[in-house]
């Protein structure tokens, strides 16, 4: 029994020995595991050090390209204003439609002064024709155009609610060019379908403003060109409406109007219905970036580099000045669009900050500002309610922006920059014109595209401005391809919406260049076209017809 019991004792002795062995290994293995841990720590340590090495070396790239853009566009400027070439330094921005094109590529959508319109005025691509020359007695000791971008819209008056809106009825006419049959034309490439980025639901159909009163005349006529005037000859040159091939000094007397530095010529081959004179001469120290009238006609706003003006139409006289202090002083801030609420009370403004100003005019503060796009902002229009505004920018984005709630209603995105918008009279829709040559119409209610106007019967290069007709049953458009096109809004139907939405009524030819500006009168008798080859052109809508073709500026007409 003894020697069996101490037996027994060897057993829980191994046991023992096993166990702290075990012990012992796990405590090893628990000493690496640490240090493996203590190791990989420190590892991620250093890739983090790396990862904030790479990302002070990405912005401090970008600081350098901002000053280095900043400087370019500032040297520019100082080239071009002390009276050299216009220069062509490259300044960040979007690229042109990446449809074919087979003309130059259109101006770039950037900021600073290569963007949209500097890049027409800079006659981007070389093969464009450029500015009509002034005659020579005009050339000499005229100071230099200071360089700068100008806008495209026109004035839009006001009018009595429409009896029919847009997509509502039949169309009235068929496709003519000029008074003609529809002329082959080649097809534009286009872009895809566009995206419904469609944001809160907007607002529906809104009252009207009563009809615009006509402009007082007050100032007296400027004596006429001291220029000689040859015999007319027997025969003018038939020039179709390419008005700017006539010359003023061989035309009769009752086929021309001059004035002190500015002259109109009536087309010889037309009946003359309208006669002209100058009302005021709004001077400015800044480039004039873009013009618009009030509803009521009584007053006109313009942008220039960091301010807006208003002034008398009757009297020529500064209202006032509206400028945001608040900004940095350094550096240019060109203002592009501007645009007066129906009851003449605000005005807003959109610049190359990318922000909109919705200004109290009488006291000259700032009710509003709506941030959001990514780009400049190169078209602006009011709702006739007042509570819309509708802005386009090279974002590719149009904004409905909601002034009674102070945000933003509605996001409308497409493929390509945008270069112009137009709210309908009747409120109901928004038409935008784009750099890959299409105008499209979008319900503002629901963001739905109703119609997209483009194709064969549409403009062969970017469309820089559009405006509905006062009744919104019809659209006009101009484009870099130098002509308007008259669009009738397709109707409804029982299987919905037509896929064109719309169709080209008339085509009007007779610039020489860049059509920038586009817009109705209010009794819708008469459609306005401003270009870059400085003219502005009254065309009757009925015939396609020319009436008359006024030059007055050193630069484009907008």
């Amino acid at each position: 029994m003894y020697n069996a019991h101490r037996g027994m004792a060897q057993p829980a002795s191994r046991l023992e020995e096993y166990i702290t062995g075990i012990r012992q290994e796990f405590e090893n293995a628990t000493t690496g595991a640490s240090e493996s841990d203590q190791r990989m720590q420190s590892q991620m340590q250093e890739m983090e050090m790396v990862r904030q090495k790479v990302y002070d070396l990405e912005r401090n790239q970008t600081l350098i390209k901002q000053r280095y853009e900043e400087d370019i566009a500032r040297l520019r400027h100082e080239i071009e204003a002390r009276g050299g070439p216009s220069s062509h330094l490259g300044v960040s921005g979007l690229p042109g439609h990446g449809s074919a094109h087979t003309g130059p590529p259109p101006p770039q959508i950037g900021h600073g002064p290569s963007n949209l319109f500097g890049g027409i005025m800079a006659n981007q691509g070389g093969q464009q024709p450029g500015l009509a020359p002034l005659p020579q007695e005009q050339q000499v000791n005229q100071p230099q155009p200071q360089p700068g971008p100008p806008q495209h819209q026109m004035p839009q008056q006001p009018q009595a609610l429409p009896q029919q809106g847009p997509y509502q009825g039949n169309y009235a006419h068929q496709s003519v060019v000029n008074g003609y049959g529809s002329q082959n034309q080649i097809a534009s490439p286009g872009a895809g379908n566009p995206r419904n980025n469609v944001g809160p639901r907007g607002h529906g159909s809104t009252p009207q403003q009563s009809q615009p009163i006509p402009y007082p005349v007050t100032s007296p006529p400027p004596a006429p060109m001291n220029r000689p005037s040859p015999p007319p000859p027997a025969h003018y040159p038939n020039v179709g409406n390419m008005l700017a091939e006539l010359n003023p000094d061989e035309m009769r007397s009752d086929q021309k109007r001059e004035g002190q530095d500015w002259y109109a010529v009536f087309n010889p081959n037309v009946r003359r219905v309208l006669d002209i004179e100058l009302v005021c001469n709004l001077g400015h120290e800044s480039v004039v970036c873009c013009v618009r009238f009030s509803h009521d006609g009584t007053k006109v706003a313009t942008g220039c580099n960091r301010s807006a003006q208003i002034f008398d139409v009757a009297t020529g006289n500064k209202l006032t000045t509206l400028q945001d202090d608040s900004v940095d002083k350094d550096g240019d801030l060109y203002i592009r669009s501007v645009c007066f609420s129906p009851d003449g009370t605000y005005l807003a403004t959109g610049a190359e900050d990318k922000q909109i100003r919705v200004w109290d005019i009488a006291s000259r503060t700032i009710r509003h500002t709506f941030a959001g796009h990514e780009q400049d902002i190169y078209s602006l229009d009011f709702a006739r309610n007042g509570r819309l505004i509708a802005s386009g920018s090279g974002d590719h984005t149009v904004r409905i922006w909601d002034i009674a709630r102070g945000g933003e209603a509605l996001i409308l995105g497409i493929e390509d920059g945008v270069t112009t918008v137009a709210i309908s009279p009747n409120g109901e829709y928004v038409a935008a014109g784009s750099l890959d040559k299409s105008v499209r119409v979008w319900e503002i209610e629901t963001g739905t595209v109703m119609g997209r106007l483009e194709g064969i019967e549409g403009h062969q290069d970017s469309v820089y401005s559009v405006a509905f007709s006062p009744e919104g049953d019809c659209l006009v458009s101009g484009s870099l391809d130098k002509t308007i096109k008259m669009w009738q809004l397709a109707p409804e139907s029982r299987g919905g919406m037509m896929s064109r939405g719309g169709r080209c009524i008339r085509t009007f030819e007779g610039h020489k260049d860049f059509v920038l500006s586009v817009a109705l009168t209010p009794d819708n008798e008469w459609v306005l076209s401003g270009s870059k080859d400085r003219g502005v052109q009254f065309w009757n809508p009925r015939s396609g017809d020319a009436q008359l073709m006024l030059q007055g500026h050193k630069n484009s007409g907008q």
